[in-house]
């Protein structure tokens, strides 16, 4: 009887704990992370008898939980790489929607400017015309400042977003630091703690929210946490942690470094996945970018305005005053060109933008080594070529080429030599949006006529017409009004012969035809003449001009009515202008303005679109990985359901064999009395 007894005890037993860990089940069906778990038995060690082994009942031998590490590690890493996705869709949507609306963007403000532009060259007196061109340049550089505002006010956000991603990321290091601890110590009697395993896998995958991770089990039961390119963010019980610090060659922008003791690294390009790497990748792919794009617009606007404003005369025959503020002040100049925070000199660099329409949207980094320096673009790393390298004296400036030998549109000042392993940020055109801005306000002087105008003389007997003169060659901007207007009047009269001199009997000095030849009768016939100070012009005389015909050009004293350069600064809008480079000839390489932000907006707009695919495709992939995931180790209420019917009858079955060992005792016992 007492074995009878003791089999149906250890079946009470068994399924009594199969019907708490049931419970246990139903009651962690929304537990995050929460593995489902089942009992193991096993039969006891057998009797032997005269007969045989005979049976002594059941036990427990494990409660196991239903886990894969190979479906749990595909959520991890769908989790990073769809968090990774979400942020970055988040930020770039803001940035297209702000770059493309007809309300926040640059393009409706450059039309603005370049329709009122139209407007003056039709009557270049009116005065309300002119001052609509100033009203619609200062919105045009007001337009600049606002976005570059709202793109900078994203940078900082992004500063204090990744302050806030590294906090969670160290919060959970540490939670799973303990985690470890705590299953090395519980699994030391070889039985597996699931609730806590799975209280870490929990946190594994909440960390994998913020931040990529690779995670390595280890024999005690622990997993090691590693960052990056192998940084190790837990190790055992121990667990290392994230800083975000302002960056050393620009502290505007939040870098990452890895903290291990008193040892710091700065991880920021290393690190990928989760919100943290959607945040830096964002701002490296498309804020770094788009803030250099708009800054370059922004500069080749200023001088390719104030360039051709200065190649005119105002209403009152003064040289044209520039329209926007000068982009190499030495205050802006020096903000281009960022110390980096670990230098022991203080060696402060100006970099002065030299040609705007070869500038790239790339940043640089110059290093010193106390003999010569290196450059490198950090676009896509090339090095630079630095001229003069290393310098004969200081101070010097060094000029910048690419291995093509394409110039970079700007040169860099020094007064003195860094000290060796000194470093420098440059930035060309980080901030040409925010510091683009209107200087003149006075209407007159906004210079709308050509300096050189031309005339034939009533005395003429020939049909012979002259054009009005354009400057094609300039030698300085703004051009020396003294200079030109001392080389005029020049009076070009026709000898017959297929030549014009200068006075009459004389070649004229630096006229030459274009193509070189003599006169050609009823046809349009191009000159050029050079003014001298590297002054140049061009202008065709076309008919038939008799012998002694003479045409003169003069100093544009009182153009008030002149539309020319007026034109010249309309004409700006299709003018290619923006990314050219100068190593190819033969074919035009740059683009207008209007075109160049809109390569801009393009590149955002589908940036955006492939941000919103993978995050269709991504959202999609953890989907799945979660089900498969839940599929294995999630709870089913009707399969638990039917466990605790299963269960129960068991149990009372097991009470059953209890009862009829206890009836065969009684039995027994009465046949004794």
């Amino acid at each position: 009887m007492a074995d009878l007894l003791n089999i149906g005890l250890s079946g009470l037993a068994a399924n009594k704990t199969s019907l708490a860990v049931t419970g246990h089940n139903i009651t962690n069906v929304n537990t995050p992370g929460f593995s489902r778990q089942d009992t193991v038995q096993a039969t006891r060690v057998p009797q032997f008898s005269g007969a045989g082994f005979i049976g002594s009942g059941t036990t427990l031998v494990d409660i196991r939980r239903s886990y894969s590490e190979f479906l749990s590690a595909q959520v991890r890493s769908s989790t990073a790489l769809s968090s990774d996705v979400s942020a970055y869709k988040s930020q770039i949507e803001q940035l297209d929607s702000l770059l493309a609306g007809s309300t926040t963007g640059i393009t409706p403000a450059l039309q603005k400017l370049f329709s009122a532009l139209q407007t003056a060259a039709e009557d270049p007196a009116n005065i309300p015309a002119r001052q609509l061109v100033l009203s619609e340049a200062e919105g045009l550089a007001k337009r600049f400042n606002t976005v570059y505002d709202r793109i900078n006010d994203q940078n900082q956000f992004i500063n204090k977003q990744m302050s806030a991603v590294t906090d969670q990321v160290n919060r959970l290091a540490t939670s799973i630091a303990s985690y470890n601890d705590a299953i090395a110590i519980a699994g030391a009697n070889g039985a597996q703690p699931n609730d806590l395993l799975d209280g870490r896998d929990e946190a594994i995958r909440q960390l994998s929210t913020f931040i990529g991770v690779t995670a390595v089990p280890q024999d005690d039961n622990t997993i090691n946490l590693f960052v990056g390119s192998g940084q190790p963010l837990v190790v055992g019980s121990n667990s290392n942690s994230l800083q975000v610090v302002p960056g050393q060659g620009d502290p505007t922008r939040a870098e990452v470094e890895f903290v291990s003791g008193g040892a710091r690294q700065g991880v920021t390009s290393l690190l990928t996945g989760g919100e943290l790497g959607g945040l830096i990748r964002y701002r490296a792919e498309s804020l770094d970018p788009t803030l250099n794009s708009l800054g370059r617009l922004a500069l080749a606007v200023t001088d390719q305005v104030n360039t051709q404003l200065g190649q005119g005369l105002d209403l009152k025959g003064q040289v044209g005053t520039a329209l926007f503020g000068d982009f190499n002040d030495s205050a802006l100049a020096t903000l281009r060109a960022r110390a980096f925070s670990t230098n022991t000199s203080n060696v402060q660099p100006a970099l002065n933008i030299t040609n705007t329409s070869v500038l790239t949207t790339s940043d640089y980094r110059l290093e010193f080594d106390g003999t010569n320096y290196q450059a490198r673009r950090l676009s896509d790393g090339e090095l630079m070529v630095v001229s003069p390298n290393p310098p004969a004296a200081y101070p010097t400036t060094l000029s910048f080429t690419d291995q093509s030998g394409r110039a970079q549109g700007f040169e860099l000042t020094l007064d003195a030599a860094p000290n060796s392993g000194d470093k420098y940020l440059l930035q060309p055109t980080r901030r040409g949006a925010t510091s683009i801005s209107t200087t003149l306000d006075q209407p007159d002087q906004l210079a709308f006529a050509a300096p050189v105008r031309a005339e034939a003389q009533l005395q003429n007997r020939g049909n012979g017409v002259i054009t009005q003169p354009d400057l094609i060659a300039a030698g300085t901007s703004p051009i020396d009004a003294t200079a030109i207007s001392a080389a005029l009047p020049v009076t070009l009269t026709f000898n017959g012969a297929g030549a014009f001199e200068s006075p009459p009997g004389t070649p004229a000095a630096g006229l030459v035809r274009v193509p070189a030849g003599a006169f050609v009768s009823g046809q349009p016939n191009t000159y050029e003449l050079d003014l001298g100070g590297g002054n140049r012009v061009s202008f065709t005389i076309s008919g038939r001009p008799e012998s002694g015909d003479s045409f003169s050009l003069a100093f544009n004293q009182t153009g008030v009515s002149d539309n020319r350069n007026a034109l010249k600064l309309a004409d700006l809008q299709n003018k290619q202008t923006v990314g050219v480079d100068p190593t190819v000839t033969g074919i035009s390489t740059g683009v207008s303005f209007t075109d160049g932000y809109g390569d801009m907006v393009e590149r955002v707009g589908t940036l955006t679109a492939q941000a919103r695919q993978d995050s269709e495709a991504t959202g999609a992939i953890l989907k799945q990985a979660t089900d498969n995931r839940d599929s294995l180790s999630g709870v089913n209420l009707d399969e638990e359901a039917a466990n605790l019917i299963k269960f129960e009858q068991y149990y009372n079955a097991s009470a059953q064999v209890i009862q009829v060992a206890r009836s065969l005792f009684d039995t027994l016992i009465n046949t004794f009395r």
